[in-house]
């Protein structure tokens, strides 16, 4: 498990900018699957800012939940998102800033 953390931590230290999904670090994992927390973190010209998190858990054959917030905007934006597992996947989130923006989206992913 400190061989994920740190390898989580390294790939945070380079930049999540070319990464498809952000950095999950693992909290608790065992063989029925994972719980992590996904922090939202922003670089600046010196050093990093973090700007809110996702908790969330995923199974092994890839379905999971996870829910956060986002603080980087004007207000807080929350998400709660779920997705299916096996080589053909279905994911829901929805988000929110709890006033004008609000937001749902869907996906198929297919494993090949």
């Amino acid at each position: 498990m400190k061989r994920t953390i740190m390898t989580a931590l390294a790939a945070t230290a380079l930049g999540t900018s070319a990464l498809a999904e952000p950095i999950k670090l693992p909290v608790d994992s065992d063989d029925k699957g994972t719980v992590y927390v996904a922090p939202n973190v922003q670089s600046t010209e010196k050093s990093a800012e973090t700007k809110g998190a996702s908790i969330g858990v995923q199974k092994p054959d890839g379905a999971g939940a996870h829910g956060g917030v986002d603080t980087s905007g004007e207000r807080p934006t929350y998400s709660l998102g779920a997705s299916t597992g096996g080589k053909t996947s279905f994911s829901a989130e929805a988000t929110s800033d709890g006033k004008n923006n609000a937001g749902v989206k869907a996906g198929v992913t297919i494993k090949y």
